[in-house]
């Protein structure tokens, strides 16, 4: 089974959904002594189990695969229409057409669960909370190792009640979706280092997300109990990442120069570079999730070159992502020794 504390360098690659995860980061990550995870959200079950195929057409080296744990709560109508009627003048501009009802779906999580049992890939991670223990004892029969993203200690220790094998701690400086195990919950905001202090002993590996801009950061979450970090902005600007290339400019672009954590994209917190829609927008967007995602769907894509309007998930440290290959990523991140 997958043990994270055996790397040959201490580096977790996040998943990345919604096009800058690829079978070909993923690979890229793994054969470099580090370990890849593909992002499986969003993904139907068919298009995951064609990537995962992907990936091991170009490497022998183990990876992981990450889901978003389904959550149903009553949506709120009323604010998403109301919602919906605030970014009618921005979708008018580039002739995007938001849709007025989004059914809710829970991503195929139990089919996709399925594909990952049936593949034995040699880890899953969770995103948004942990599934029924039935599913951890499942994995855990067939050999793969199971990863549960947290945000703070309580979640921590459902995760490790319920029977994750390894935690991975995401502080509040992590870029993308944070990781809170249900839509309404408040982020915490808790630093990964100080998170890290928190969950190192729980009786289980502990991987460390968050901020992470150089080899320096890297170490201190090693200092602080991690046996890995885990790190996803710092690929961002690779060739073997799918990143749009409006995206991959923003990183290095000096008008942008904070990053915050916001609703507006999807409903659910998750940390971007700051634009005008990061500052338009935030104060109103509802957290109504997955609904907000696929309202704003169509608008990212019409707007997609456009980095004042897309969505730009950056973790703190996200001055120091390179365009370089993933292996050089990984090697620079590495402590000597």
């Amino acid at each position: 089974m997958f043990d994270p504390a055996s790397l040959l360098a201490p580096i977790v690659g996040a998943p990345m959904a919604g096009g800058p995860s690829t079978p070909e980061l993923t690979a890229a990550i793994s054969d470099a002594g580090g370990f890849g995870i593909l992002a499986g959200a969003y993904l139907s079950p068919a298009q995951l189990r064609e990537q995962i195929a992907a990936v091991r057409s170009r490497t022998g080296a183990p990876f992981g695969v990450n889901l978003f744990v389904p959550e149903e709560i009553p949506f709120d109508a009323e604010s998403f229409l109301r919602f919906r009627d605030e970014l009618l003048p921005l979708a008018a501009r580039f002739g995007a057409t938001l849709p007025q009802n989004i059914c809710y779906s829970d991503d195929a999580f139990e089919a996709k669960t399925q594909v990952l049992l049936d593949e034995g890939v040699h880890a899953v991670s969770f995103t948004f909370g942990v599934p029924a223990p039935e599913v951890f004892a499942a994995c855990t029969a067939r050999g793969i190792a199971t990863i549960t993203t947290v945000t703070d200690r309580l979640e921590a220790e459902i995760a490790v009640a319920a029977g994750t094998a390894v935690l991975c701690a995401q502080g509040v400086e992590a870029g993308g979706h944070r990781s809170t195990f249900h839509i309404l919950d408040d982020d915490r905001e808790t630093p990964v280092l100080e998170l890290l202090g928190r969950t190192a002993g729980l009786g289980v590996p502990v991987i460390g997300a968050g901020g992470i801009g150089s080899v320096t950061d890297v170490q201190a979450m090693l200092d602080a109990g991690a046996v890995a970090a885990q790190v996803g902005t710092l690929f961002l600007r690779t060739p073997e990442a799918g990143t749009r290339a409006a995206h991959r400019a923003a990183l290095a672009d000096p008008r942008f120069t904070e990053t915050r954590t916001t609703r507006a994209y999807s409903g659910r917190p998750a940390r971007a570079l700051v634009n005008d829609y990061v500052r338009r927008y935030s104060r109103t967007a509802p957290p109504v999730y997955p609904q907000i995602n696929g309202l704003t769907g169509p608008l990212r894509q019409a707007a997609a070159d456009d980095p004042q309007v897309i969505n730009l998930w950056a973790g703190t440290g996200w001055r120091g992502a390179q365009a370089a290959p993933a292996a050089q990523v990984v090697a620079a991140l590495t402590p000597p020794g």
